[in-house]
């Protein structure tokens, strides 16, 4: 068991699920992964399977001010599309799936230990923790559908998602994408609050 093993769950392809994992939920019936590239103006995400073949892919193009982003399966096929929503105090993305099913997170605030993101349009809830980089998907019944986990100090910001309802794939990567957007503006938003604070405290 690795150091980081009780509170970050991260794990590579074709290595076990995390024990925490295991115990509190039982074997997912899928693992994927994704990993993040730079390629020119745009900011693709690749999600993988235990055996590296691309099962989904994701698309935005930098310096766009709604953030807008394709998900797409490997084929091609669109899958969902997102947005962010801009002029709010609340972190809000938009996501239309293929079928039609729109759904938006929104971050509640004031959370200091935990993220929550409610999933509005389904019901759902993201619970996330901060420590571990460990997020946790359910449905509107308290059911597990996902477990969501971030590799720490990774340049092409890695992810494992454990499913643990199949039939629930599209959505839980539409929402992995949107989350990872939403944890990136954050990031973003940190540094450049330092940056600014750096610059006043040293002029």
């Amino acid at each position: 068991m690795g150091v980081f093993s009780k509170y970050h769950r991260y794990r590579e392809a074709g290595e076990e699920a995390n024990v925490n994992n295991v115990e509190k939920f039982g074997e997912p019936s899928r693992s994927l992964f994704t990993s993040t590239k730079i390629l020119n103006f745009h900011h693709e995400i690749e999600i993988t399977d235990e055996n590296e073949n691309i099962v989904y892919r994701s698309y935005s193009k930098f310096l766009s001010f709604h953030d807008k982003t394709d998900v797409t399966d490997a084929s091609g096929k669109e899958v969902a599309h997102i947005e962010r929503k801009v002029f709010t105090i609340r972190e809000r993305h938009f996501v239309t799936m293929a079928d039609g099913l729109q759904f938006e997170l929104s971050n509640e605030l004031f959370h200091l230990i935990k993220d929550i993101t409610n999933i509005e349009g389904l019901g759902w809830q993201l619970r996330g923790n901060i420590l571990g980089l460990n997020f946790e998907l359910y449905d509107e019944n308290e059911e597990i559908v996902a477990v969501i986990c971030q590799k720490m100090l990774s340049i092409h910001d890695k992810y494992c998602i454990d499913i643990y309802q199949e039939d629930k794939e599209e959505i839980v990567i539409a929402i992995l994408v949107a989350l990872q957007h939403m944890i990136r503006d954050r990031s973003t938003s940190v540094s450049s609050g330092s940056s600014s604070s750096s610059s006043s405290s040293g002029s």
